[in-house]
């Protein structure tokens, strides 16, 4: 039971057809919900921080934290910086203990992208850590940094293939019609497969990411707006697409807003039933459970990932 890279849980998922979830932490009632749902079905797993959640909670205490969850689950656990934007944002997690990072270079042209991608790679790679890049741009709204629809670009597959081979990258994150954000498709979701079995082609036996994954369950949509919110007309990613992508190269799916989601429809649902209670673990206690169920019907009807310890 350790703190582990994602290296040997994607050679395991890659051969299984199945997919790990990487599953964005805040605070500590969402690591025990993750945690725990993953141990009641022998899962893998691993928790992912984003930028401003490394401002909110602070490093050590989110890392504190993981390794309690490892302590009293048993169970290892890979520690992963979600969208690292600079060299500087990643090599601060590496040094703070994480086991793996993403650096995000998307937004800079191709060439700039492959020049400091490769310097994290080998900051990383001489500490022990492993590393996930991106390439294509994904629509909607990551960590307060929005891109507009018409500004994403899929990902093309030879420059897929050419990136890896120049920057040694354990990982890559495409773009192949997800979104992140709540409101992932206007219309019918569509996502495309043929450009993701190309790239599982060029690149035999690497690891493919999806970000902007979260299916954005429809039943906590209806109990945050039951419960006062304003958020008809999400749409997320459907289930079954999810699961395909995992049976192919697929071996992280990201999922952020699912857990967002559950949790303030849980807290809605108690503050506005009894608006008296002023007893956080009241509502942060059926947040926590609710999430742990959602993240048990991830693993066995999205992922495929039980068993997999």
């Amino acid at each position: 039971m350790a703190l582990v890279t994602t290296k040997e849980m994607f050679k395991k998922a890659y051969e299984g057809k199945y997919a790990i979830g990487a599953f964005n932490i805040n605070n500590m009632e969402i690591i025990q919900a993750v945690v725990d749902a993953c141990k009641a079905h022998n899962s893998a797993v691993i928790l992912q921080v984003s930028s401003s959640a490394m401002k909110y909670a602070r490093p050590t205490y989110l890392r504190k934290m993981v390794e309690a969850a490892i302590e009293e689950t048993g169970i290892d656990i890979a520690l992963h910086l979600d969208h690292g934007a600079s060299f500087d944002a990643v090599k601060a997690a590496i040094d703070a203990g994480f086991t793996s990072v993403m650096f995000d270079g998307s937004h800079y042209d191709y060439e700039e992208n492959v020049r400091l991608t490769k310097e994290v790679v080998e900051y990383a790679h001489a500490r022990g850590v492993v590393v996930e890049a991106e390439l294509g741009k994904l629509a909607g709204v990551e960590d307060d940094v929005k891109v507009a629809g018409h500004e994403a670009t899929y990902t093309d597959p030879d420059q897929a293939k050419d990136f890896v081979e120049r920057t040694g990258v354990d990982s890559l994150a495409i773009a192949i019609g997800t979104s992140h954000g709540a409101y992932k498709f206007a219309g019918e979701a569509k996502l495309d497969f043929a450009r993701l079995e190309k790239i599982q082609n060029l690149l035999p036996n690497f690891p493919i990411v999806l970000h902007g994954a979260s299916s954005v369950d429809p039943s906590y949509v209806a109990l945050c707006n039951e419960f006062g919110g304003a958020i008809s007309g999400a749409k997320g990613v459907p289930a079954d697409m999810l699961r395909r992508a995992a049976s192919m190269a697929v071996c992280k799916i990201n999922m952020d807003t699912d857990l967002r989601l559950a949790m303030t429809a849980s807290i809605r649902q108690v503050l506005s039933e009894n608006p008296k209670e002023i007893d956080p673990r009241k509502y942060l206690g059926l947040a926590r459970t609710n999430i742990q169920k959602l993240v048990e019907d991830k693993i066995v009807n999205v992922l495929g990932s039980a068993n997999s310890l």
